[in-house]
């Protein structure tokens, strides 16, 4: 009796974790859908981090493309080649990225990344889910994404990066109308930036 009782809390405890595990990928593809707003998205968001520093900005996103500004510099990614205008030296680099890189520059690239080789696990933090995702990713291994429950928009990502962590804090989320060429460096806006071409 006592055998049985065991295996059925052992099934029980695994149904749970199951489920547990569904309902944080519900919330994670509803997130994704928010962020994935068809016209596009924009918000504020500040970094703190030892490995990047700590500064503070504004992004626009549009599927995979992004346009984030900061006091150290303006990204450009049109989902392919990425542009970073580096304020101080008056220079443009560019290249592409990978999704590490993508990861340390756009909060939000964690809607793609989250589909494949990360494990999840959820609690709750007063009006916040908090989703966890651990995988092999050599990039970023662990991501902690703290995301409000009524309107399922991400207001905290914490990634761990090279045994470092880093931490996005996001605020004024909004959906928006954005133009594609919003997220394309425009050299007529810089004339005297030196280019520098790293692919």
């Amino acid at each position: 009796m006592e055998k049985i009782r065991i295996r059925i809390t052992g099934i029980l405890l695994l149904l749970a974790g199951a489920i547990y595990g569904q309902n944080a990928k519900q919330v994670l593809d509803k997130t994704a859908s928010v962020v994935s707003n068809k016209g596009g998205v924009e918000a504020s968001f500040t970094i703190s981090s030892k490995q990047y520093g700590n500064t503070n900005g504004t992004i626009a996103i549009k599927g995979r493309k992004f346009h984030a500004d900061t006091n150290e510099a303006t990204v450009w990614f049109d989902g392919k080649t990425q542009w970073t205008y580096v304020k101080q030296n008056d220079e443009v680099n560019v290249n592409n990225p990978t999704a590490a890189d993508l990861q340390a520059i756009n909060p939000y690239n964690f809607i793609y990344m989250y589909k494949q080789g990360y494990a999840f696990s959820m609690s709750t933090s007063g009006n916040s889910y908090v989703v966890t995702l651990k995988g092999k990713d050599k990039g970023v291994s662990e991501m902690v994404i703290t995301i409000h429950k009524q309107t399922y928009v991400p207001t905290q990502i914490r990634m761990l990066q090279n045994k470092q962590w880093t931490t996005i804090k996001v605020s004024n989320f909004r959906t928006a109308k954005l133009s594609d060429s919003i997220f394309r460096f425009n050299p007529k806006s810089y004339p005297n930036a030196e280019v520098i071409d790293l692919r």
